[in-house]
């Protein structure tokens, strides 16, 4: 029995995208579609095809799964390798020694920060400009995160309350 992709799909109770999939899947074939054309397809080869392709689901050995560990394999192996390759030039950290190095960079933002007041204490005494007052306010603070950025983050130093008050 021939039939189009659609009466395939109703001979075996799918969709009609299930039927697209098998054909990706290596489904047989009668005669492949063209132009406005469905495919055709002998059902009794289907049927053959899709109960090999179970059997072998049911025994454990399907070959699209297989495909996919080895492909999956693949990647893992690849990016194993790239990872080692990048720890090799040294564009990789250690995330615990990241971590570190964001906490002493976050004690130095503290510390530069927490000294704007008595800086700006004398520039601000007495100002009655508004906007001279938010001016000199907003330079010491960019001075402060400036001076946080440029900060030498030494990652040897296991003390971190440096520069605290």
């Amino acid at each position: 029995m021939i039939v189009n992709r659609a009466g395939l799909a109703a001979a075996m109770g799918v969709s009609e995208t299930t039927v697209d999939r098998w054909v990706k899947e290596g489904c047989p074939i009668k005669t492949r579609g063209g132009r406005g054309r469905s495919h055709e397809f002998n059902v009794p080869d289907v049927v053959n095809w899709w109960g090999a392709r179970e059997r072998e689901n049911a025994a454990g050995r399907d070959t699209s799964d297989e495909k996919e560990l080895r492909r999956r394999a693949l990647i893992a192996s690849t990016g194993e390798a790239e990872l080692r390759f990048a720890r090799l030039k040294n564009e990789v950290a250690d995330i615990a020694e990241f971590e570190r190095a964001q906490a002493k960079f976050a004690a130095a933002v503290r510390a530069n920060v927490l000294n704007v007041p008595a800086r700006a204490v004398l520039q601000l005494l007495g100002e009655t400009d508004e906007t001279a007052f938010k001016r000199k306010l907003r330079a010491e603070l960019v001075l402060a995160l400036e001076q946080s950025a440029q900060a030498d983050i030494d990652l040897d130093d296991d003390d971190d309350t440096e520069g605290e008050e």
